[in-house]
C-alpha cells in the first residue's frame, strides 16, 4: 500500500506500517480507504471501502476498545465491501484488527491505523478577510527535485517546450520558495490538485485524479505535502487544498473494477451542457438539469454519481482525511455546481460541523451574483435549497473589474458597472467572505486582459487588495506574466521565471527582471504587506461613491481606522471636491499615501493623477 512508505516516520506512519494482512492469511484485501483515521470527530462514524477479490462475500468483525462495528454492506461488485465503524472519543490510538470471516473461519485480517488528532484540530481557523491567497499550479511554479520528473510507471514525460505537457514543477520547488511568498505578503497558498493523475497525457493541471489518497509522485509524496504545510504555517502561511468531487481521471483505479454500475454517470456519450442556470431556473426541464450535473466534461474525465451513498461517503471522508493529515487551512471546491446539489450540501455541512471555524470556497463560474449567491450558506432560496458553503469565488466582480478598466464609462458601463456589481452584495448572506480576484489559472492573464497596460494593471491590483472580501492572486501576476491570445490553457499557465535551473530570468531573486516587472513586484509587495497592518483594509465596512469623471472612490472603515481608495482611469487628472465625501472623510485629517510613502492633509480638494490608483491610510 503506497501510503505505508509515504508517511513512515510520523506516529501515523508508524501505525500505517501495521496495515498489512496477518502472516499466512490467504487474504483478498488489496486496499482499505480511508487508509487511516483519527479519534475525536463530531461524527463518530467511519465508512471504510474495502477492496479485494470476493471481499463482498465476507463478514467483518472488530474487537477493539472504543471501536464498534455498526454494519457492513456488500456493494454490487463483489470485490468491494462497505464497513461502517463507530469510534468512541475514549478510544486509544493503535492498530484496529479487522477480521473477515467466511462461515465460522477467519480468512483475512487487516490492521487499521487509528491515531489521536492534533490538539485543537477541530477548532482550526480557516482562511478569511485577514488573508491574501496565492494560487500556484505546482507543475508550473518551480522544480525543486528533478529526480521525480519521471517516476517508474508514468507515461507522460516532462517537456517544457510543449504547452500541454508536464514541466516538472513539484512540492519541493514550492517549499524552496516559501520565504519569497512570505516576503511578498501572501498568507494563504492555494495549490491546484496535487493528487495522483496517472493519465497518459495532459494531466499536469491535476484535475484528472486517479487516486484520492496519493500525492502524484511527479510532485513528491504525501509526507512532502504535509511537511510543506508545516513549513508554510511556520511562516504564517496556510495551505488550501483543491478538491474535485465532480469527476475523476479515466485511468482512476476504480475504472478497472467499478464498485457499482452507477458509480459513474453513464459512459461519456452524454456531455454536460454547462447550463448553470438550469439548477435555479424555475422554468428549466429535468432533462437539462440532469445533463448539466450528469454529463461528462470530456472522454478522459468520467462524471461521478454523487447520489450513490457509498461514493458520497467516500468523497466526504477523503476531504476530511486530507484536512487532518496535511493540516489544511481551507478547501477550494472545483466545478461546485456540477455535482448533485444535495450531496454538496451534505459535503459542506459535514466539513463545517467537524471544523466550525474552517472555510471552503466554491467555484461557480458565472458572472451573475443572483446565481453565485444561491450557493452561499445562509441564503434563503426560493426553491428551499439550503447550502452550507461559506465562500465563493467572486467571478461577477472579476468580470466587472476587467470590464470597468477596459470599456468606456457610461451610466451603465465602465467603472459604473463595477460600482453596481458591488451594489449587488445584498444578494449574498456574507459578501465579505467572497474570494476576490482579477484572473486565475483558467482565465487569460490579467496583464493580457488589460492589453498589457501597466497603469490599468496597477488599478486592478489596488482594487483587489482593498475591496471587501478575500484577495487572491495567481502565481506570476506580481511580475506581469501574460499569455498570447487566443487563449490557450497551457500558455496561460506558463512557468514561473526562475523556478528551473538555467532560467535566464529569476523572479524570486529579481535577477534579469525587466524594469517594469520589477516595479510591479515591488508594488504588490508594498500593497500586501501594508494590508497586514491595516485593519480597515482587511475588515472595514465598505462605503463607495458612484463614479464621476472617470474616477471611482470608496472607503473602508473600522475602529477609528479608514482607508480611502481613488481610481482614475482617465488620461487627464481629476480634481475631487472632498466635501462630497464628508460622510466618510472629516475635513483636515492626515493621511499616508501607501504607494508613494508620503503624508498629506485632506482639506477641501484632492487631485488624482491620470491613470492612477491612490490608496490613503487614515488613522
Amino acid at each position: 500500500m503506497s501510503g505505508v512508505k509515504l508517511m513512515a516516520g510520523s506516529v501515523l506512519g508508524a501505525l500505517l506500517l501495521l496495515v498489512q494482512p496477518s502472516a499466512g492469511a490467504a487474504t483478498p484485501i488489496e486496499r482499505v480507504d480511508p487508509p487511516s483515521w483519527w479519534i475525536g470527530f463530531q461524527n463518530p462514524e467511519l465508512v471504510l471501502l474495502v477492496h479485494g477479490r470476493g471481499v463482498g462475500k465476507l463478514t467483518p468483525t472488530v474487537e477493539y476498545p472504543g471501536v464498534r462495528l455498526i454494519g457492513s454492506s456488500a456493494l454490487p461488485n463483489p470485490n468491494y465491501l462497505s464497513v461502517t465503524l463507530s469510534i468512541d472519543a475514549a478510544a486509544h490510538p493503535g492498530a484496529v484488527p479487522l477480521k473477515f470471516r467466511r462461515g465460522g473461519a477467519t480468512v483475512a485480517e487487516y490492521s487499521y491505523p487509528l491515531a489521536a488528532r492534533r490538539a485543537g484540530s477541530g477548532e482550526r481557523k480557516g482562511f478569511g478577510e485577514d488573508d491574501v491567497i496565492y494560487l500556484v499550479m505546482p507543475d508550473r511554479f518551480a522544480n525543486g527535485d528533478p529526480s521525480n520528473d519521471h517516476p517508474a510507471g508514468t507515461v507522460d514525460r516532462v517537456d517544457r517546450s510543449a504547452r500541454g505537457a508536464r514541466h516538472g514543477g513539484d512540492i519541493a520547488g514550492i517549499a524552496k520558495h516559501l520565504d519569497y511568498l512570505q516576503s511578498m505578503g501572501y498568507t494563504q497558498l492555494w495549490l491546484t490538485p496535487v493528487l495522483e493523475n496517472a493519465q497518459p497525457d495532459y494531466s499536469y493541471h491535476g484535475y484528472s485524479i486517479t487516486d484520492h489518497y496519493r500525492v502524484d509522485p511527479r510532485y513528491g509524496s504525501n509526507a512532502e505535502l504535509r511537511a510543506l504545510s508545516i513549513a508554510a504555517r511556520a511562516r504564517g502561511i496556510g495551505l488550501i487544498g483543491d478538491v474535485v468531487v465532480n469527476h475523476i481521471g479515466s485511468k482512476h483505479w476504480w475504472m478497472a473494477d467499478p464498485p457499482a454500475p452507477d458509480w459513474i454517470n453513464g459512459d461519456g456519450a452524454l456531455r454536460t451542457n454547462h447550463a448553470h442556470t438550469a439548477i435555479q431556473d424555475p422554468h428549466a426541464t429535468e432533462v437539462d438539469r440532469q445533463r448539466f450535473t450528469r454529463g461528462w466534461f470530456s472522454p478522459t474525465m468520467p462524471d461521478l454519481n454523487t447520489t450513490n451513498p457509498w461514493l458520497a461517503a467516500y468523497l466526504i471522508e477523503h476531504a476530511i482525511w486530507w484536512v487532518e493529515y496535511a493540516d489544511l487551512a481551507g478547501l477550494r471546491m472545483d466545478t461546485y455546481s456540477y455535482s448533485d446539489k444535495g450531496f454538496m450540501a451534505a459535503f459542506t455541512r459535514r466539513l463545517m460541523t467537524e471544523y466550525p471555524n474552517f472555510n471552503i470556497v466554491g467555484e461557480e463560474w458565472r458572472n451573475d451574483p443572483a446565481m453565485t449567491s444561491y450557493w452561499q450558506a445562509g441564503k434563503q432560496n426560493p426553491d428551499g435549497y439550503a447550502s452550507y458553503l461559506p465562500s465563493l469565488m467572486d467571478f461577477p466582480v472579476m468580470s466587472a473589474l476587467v470590464g470597468a478598466l477596459t470599456t468606456p464609462d457610461s451610466w451603465q458601463s465602465g467603472l459604473t458597472a463595477l460600482y453596481e456589481k458591488l451594489g449587488d452584495d445584498f444578494l449574498y448572506p456574507n459578501p465579505r467572505n467572497l474570494v476576490v480576484f482579477a484572473d486565475n489559472h483558467d482565465t487569460e492573464r490579467l496583464f493580457t486582459l488589460l492589453g498589457r497596460d501597466y497603469d490599468l494593471w496597477r488599478m486592478a491590483l489596488a482594487f483587489v487588495a482593498t475591496t471587501r472580501g478575500i484577495p487572491e492572486l495567481t502565481y506570476g501576476t506580481e511580475v506581469l506574466m501574460a499569455n498570447d491570445p487566443p487563449k490557450d490553457d497551457g500558455d496561460v499557465r506558463r512557468d514561473f521565471p526562475g523556478g528551473w535551473a538555467g532560467d535566464p530570468i529569476d523572479a524570486f531573486s529579481g535577477r534579469g527582471l525587466a524594469a517594469q516587472a520589477s516595479a510591479a513586484q515591488q508594488y504588490v509587495r508594498t500593497l500586501l504587506n501594508w494590508r497586514k497592518t491595516s485593519a480597515a483594509a482587511r475588515r472595514g465596512d465598505l462605503r463607495h461613491y458612484a463614479p464621476e469623471n472617470g474616477a471611482y472612490v470608496y472607503f473602508r472603515h473600522v475602529d477609528g481606522e479608514t482607508v480611502m481608495v481613488a481610481l482614475n482611469k482617465g488620461t487627464a487628472s481629476v480634481r475631487l471636491d472632498l466635501a462630497r465625501f464628508r460622510e466618510c472623510l472629516p475635513r483636515g485629517v492626515s493621511a499616508r499615501d501607501v504607494l508613494a510613502g508620503t503624508q498629506l492633509t485632506l482639506l477641501d480638494e484632492l487631485e488624482l493623477a491620470p491613470r492612477s490608483a491612490l490608496v490613503l491610510d487614515i488613522r
